[in-house]
């Protein structure tokens, strides 16, 4: 059955879903959520959360990240962020936080125009690593080039490659794009990229040799992509395709596993289970950890897209804090929409289902319940 309808004459355009168009459904068996498993591994590196704090300045900070590699999750800083361009960014966090909203987006293009610092990058990360956590950073393709070297020196385990829309095949006249491909096979660490939003986009870069693809676009509370662009992605949907084109993928490469990493649109934690019902091994979180006391962005959110100099795609959007963040993953929660206690939700709706894992959870029943 085909998902294309007529748009118009000349147009036809397929049929997707959000998230808040599914819902999970319970199973015959359920099980106590103690026995549940939330753990998740890629590569060599074991995580006890499959939660991931997405490189935004307002999410994550050397402290954040070392925060929640310590609860069991991974931290991944934004090394073209604040803290590689200051020695001491905290002021100018709290200007961010305490801006007007018409003055918001001006005056961060200012603070972001701070050329980035390599030597910021090395020390931020050797922070990290000297906490003894998993280190991740990233960058966008346009900044890999000329940083990624930095990067690997300073001892980083995983690379995160994000950007709003990221391909294997970047053609450009005027500068020699990155090789995505002979960039992954030369590099010893394993890399994480996106954003791919369909079949065809990240079995192309499932190919190149990423340990991992985010789908989506990232920032989807702070994100202003439709609106500018009129570039969107149904997660739901696109979570789905990905998840297909790595089980393709894995019979085509003889068993090679790559990770499906939602990244976007997951402001509750009936999102992330969803996200995970849909095919997803891990999930990238912004606005959701956004609103710990310990956030950086003391109650408000923005991405890169928020202060691109020519073009921003983004804005700065209060969030407010909610809890701390050992609250916000582990509970107890004290309201009922889905901002704290995380992973207490996520293994409820696991063990409501009756699964004991997140494979296992992949295949867990759905259907299209869209909010009306």
């Amino acid at each position: 059955m085909s998902n294309e309808i007529e748009i118009g004459r000349g147009k036809r355009g397929r049929r997707s879903y959000s998230l808040d168009d599914v819902a999970v459904i319970p199973a015959r068996r359920t099980r106590d959520p103690q026995d549940v498993s939330l753990a998740w591994q890629i590569d060599a590196y074991h995580f006890e959360l499959p939660f991931i704090g997405a490189p935004m300045d307002s999410v994550v900070s050397p402290a954040t990240a070392i925060a929640l590699g310590k609860f069991g999750g991974l931290g991944v800083l934004d090394l073209e962020g604040l803290w590689t361009r200051y020695e001491d960014p905290q002021p100018y966090l709290d200007e961010i936080a305490s801006l007007p909203e018409n003055q918001a987006t001006v005056r961060m293009q200012e603070i972001y125009s701070e050329p980035i610092k390599a030597e910021l990058i090395t020390a931020r990360l050797k922070e990290i690593r000297e906490a003894g956590v998993t280190v991740a950073g990233a960058l966008t393709p346009q900044r890999t080039q000329e940083f990624w070297k930095t990067v690997v020196e300073a001892g980083v385990d995983l690379f995160v490659i994000r950007g709003t829309t990221v391909s294997a095949e970047h053609v450009s006249s005027e500068a020699e794009p990155l090789n995505l491909k002979r960039f992954i096979y030369e590099l010893d660490v394993p890399v994480i990229v996106g954003g791919a939003a369909t079949y065809t986009a990240s079995l192309h870069l499932m190919r190149t040799g990423a340990a991992g693809v985010l789908v989506g676009f990232g920032g989807g509370a702070a994100s202003t992509t439709r609106r500018t662009l009129g570039i969107h992605v149904p997660m739901a949907t696109a979570i789905a395709d990905v998840h297909a084109a790595r089980r393709d993928y894995m019979d085509e490469s003889g068993g090679r596993y790559v990770h499906v990493i939602a990244d976007g649109g997951l402001g509750t934690s009936g999102d992330i289970v969803k996200a995970f019902a849909m095919g997803a091994d891990a999930v990238m979180l912004g606005s959701t950890l956004s609103r710990a006391e310990e956030a950086p962005g003391q109650g408000f959110h923005w991405g890169a897209e928020a202060h691109h100099s020519h073009l921003p795609r983004g804005r700065r959007v209060e969030m407010g804090t909610v809890a701390p963040l050992e609250q916000l993953l582990f509970g107890p929660g004290h309201s009922a929409v889905g901002e704290v206690n995380l992973a207490g939700a996520l293994r409820r709706a696991m063990a409501t289902t009756g699964y004991l894992d997140l494979k296992e959870f992949q295949r867990v029943d759905v259907t299209v319940a869209p909010y009306v």
